[in-house]
């Protein structure tokens, strides 16, 4: 049946998985992609929405290099906000909340226009090995597809355990099997392998809840997208969601059932999601609240089916209707089906490369939740970047990766790799040094140029992104060589404020006062017409505020970040022996000798290794 030998085959077919096989495919890989259920390709198994505070820039760094995860996301979104916008612009972050069925049904058709993309339905419960390297996957009918490489995204799937109250049972997801066989292969090969959890709350009837109780949350006036490409449009609708609270009676009632929860009872072992805790773990955790917020989010345009978002809970059904049937506006809840949690195998991400490749097999890369990741956006930019590893790797080419100085991607695959994670890892912008550089706004001019480089990134998006450069860096220009009389200067400084001119000054001056908006200086006659003029749009105009207002912050991050990745440049040696380097502390010699880090910033990044570790080993290194 198959008798090629596919250059990249991807296991599995979440945000991960769909990401790895449209790249390497894009790449011009033979690339199949193996499914337990073609159905159910980017599924959305938890909340209808994508992007978020840093997911959101994510999201548009995947779209800058040219994965989907952009584009899919505005043709299927029902709401965008534009999240922390009254904060500095390396805050914002975009958010849409997405018709969940949409979203799938996008996603599979943009794959299945993908060229060199296959699919296959079935179960990949083993691998191939062959002298330390991948050579295919073994499927549950007993079929062995051959290929050069092979990217793992099995998300919660790999002995994925079910839990509602004292009920339990295997799945990956409800009503799908769990996946089999593939952690006791990887373990006997040498792999480390660990259990993580996460969860979900109840879908219920949007029929039976009564919004004129809630708070609305409504989108952005002037919504805008995630992709900077021009085949997506801003919304000319949206839905609203809602947003009401616990209360007391709730916990109340909630903890009733705390004897029979899988988080207290101790059947449930494994670590979930710091900042996405369960309502019971957040009842428990924090017991001076008398109260926590519920977001109320439509899972789409037609159907009825509402994602009660904070209501994560693995109690007895009985006991989430009940506490919820107190919420106000709950009062006659329906339930579609109710919440529970999912403990599924991971591999401590500290046995990969930065490509994504394991250390000990080769041609073997792991993306997603099996790295310990949780986020549908942190899965997919991982599955982007092993998707172009492996199909780098078969064509024999370098290597892309990623600093951090770069890209929030390349934030979140080093903290991985050099740090671990012992709990479902989550981006946020404060695990970002570099923040002011990594803008959603800028993520097309940072990454573009690599994405148009790997063959990823089209010959339009470059030209797109070029001019958007040069409009945006003439309109600075503008600024700083044209001035604006007091006649004309005060009554706008007066009206927010800010100290008046006695004569002459150049707009640029103006501008960068902290209280002077692109709004105050299009009433200067000369800023509207250049606008006219050169019909810019609100992408470019967005883009010279920020480098007018920000300008000295972006140029000191910049310094600061150029200092730092000198040491990015300071190669450590393959199979470097770190056992002869005695004044070493004996941790860091430890930790050292199982990350193997590839460059002296890298290693200086690992948890246990202090900078007098690092002085010692440039010393020893001859620096």
């Amino acid at each position: 049946m198959f008798n090629d030998i596919y250059d990249v085959i991807v296991v599995g077919g979440g945000h991960a998985g769909s990401e790895a096989a449209a790249a390497s495919a894009n790449m011009g890989s033979k690339t199949l992609l193996v499914t337990m259920n073609l159905q159910n390709i980017a599924q959305m198994s938890c909340n209808p929405a994508m992007g978020g505070i840093a997911k959101g820039q994510i999201v548009r760094e995947i779209d800058a290099l040219g994965g989907y995860s952009g584009i899919v996301s505005d043709t299927s979104a029902i709401q965008f906000k534009m999240l922390n916008k009254s904060k500095g612009p390396a805050m914002w972050s975009p958010r849409v909340q997405s018709d969940r069925m949409r979203f799938a049904e996008d996603w599979r058709l943009l794959l299945e226009k993908t060229p060199n993309l296959d699919f296959y339905q079935d179960m990949a419960c083993g691998l191939i090995i062959k002298n330390n390297k991948v050579a295919g996957v073994k499927t549950s009918l007993g079929i062995e597809i051959k290929s050069k490489s092979v990217v793992l995204t099995n998300g919660t799937f790999l002995n994925g355990l079910i839990h509602i109250g004292d009920k339990n049972f295997g799945g990956g997801r409800a009503g799908e099997k769990a996946s089999t066989g593939l952690t006791e292969q990887l373990v006997d090969l040498g792999f480390d392998s660990g259990r993580m959890k996460t969860g979900t709350p109840p879908r219920v009837d949007g029929r039976s809840l009564d919004f004129a109780k809630m708070i609305e949350q409504p989108g952005d006036k002037k919504p805008e997208k995630f992709s900077f490409l021009d085949i997506t449009n801003p919304l000319k609708e949206q839905r609203s969601c809602y947003m009401t609270y616990t209360s007391l009676e709730v916990h109340d009632l909630l903890r009733e059932g705390f004897d029979r929860s899988p988080m207290f009872n101790g059947r449930i072992k494994s670590l979930g999601p710091r900042y996405c805790p369960s309502i019971e773990d957040k009842i428990n955790r924090f017991a001076d609240k008398d109260r926590h917020q519920l977001f109320i989010e439509p899972e789409g345009w037609n159907t009825v089916e509402v994602y009660v978002n904070g209501f994560s809970t693995s109690l007895p059904e009985d006991v989430q209707f009940r506490a919820l049937r107190s919420v106000v506006g709950f009062e006659n809840v329906k339930f579609f089906r109710p919440g529970y949690a999912i403990e599924y195998d991971y591999f401590p991400p500290t046995q990969l490369k930065h490509t994504l490749e394991t250390k000990i097999i080769e041609g073997l890369y792991f993306a997603g939740q099996i790295n310990g990741t949780t986020g549908y956006e942190e899965a997919a930019s991982q599955g982007l970047m092993a998707g172009i590893n492996a199909s780098l790797k078969v064509s024999e080419m370098e290597p892309f990766t990623l600093k951090r100085d770069e890209a929030y991607i390349g934030v979140l695959i080093d903290d991985l790799i050099t740090k671990g994670t012992e709990e479902p890892y989550r981006m946020f912008t404060s695990r970002a040094e570099y923040r002011t550089l990594l803008r959603q706004d800028n993520a097309d001019l940072r990454l573009t140029p690599k994405g148009y480089e790997l063959g990823l990134a089209s010959e339009a998006r470059m030209k797109r992104m070029e001019q958007k450069h040069s409009e945006a860096e003439k309109f600075v220009t503008f600024f700083a060589n044209t001035s604006v009389k007091p006649e004309e200067a005060n009554p706008v400084l007066e009206s927010k404020g800010s100290a008046l001119v006695k004569q002459s000054d150049k707009m640029f001056k103006i501008f960068s006062r902290p209280n002077i908006t692109i709004d105050d200086v299009r009433k200067f006659a000369a800023v509207e017409t250049y606008i006219n003029e050169n019909d810019l749009d609100d992408e470019v105009i967005e883009q010279a505020e920020i480098q007018v207002k920000y300008s000295g912050y972006i140029s000191k991050e910049k310094n600061n970040a150029d200092k730092l990745s000198r040491l990015e440049y300071v190669k450590i040696p393959a199979g470097f022996d770190y056992s002869q380097i005695k004044s070493m502390s004996f941790e860091a010699r430890e930790k050292l000798k199982k990350i193997q880090p590839t460059t002296v910033s890298q290693a200086s990044r690992i948890s246990g290794v202090s900078p007098n570790d690092i002085s010692v080993l440039l010393v020893y290194m001859g620096r």
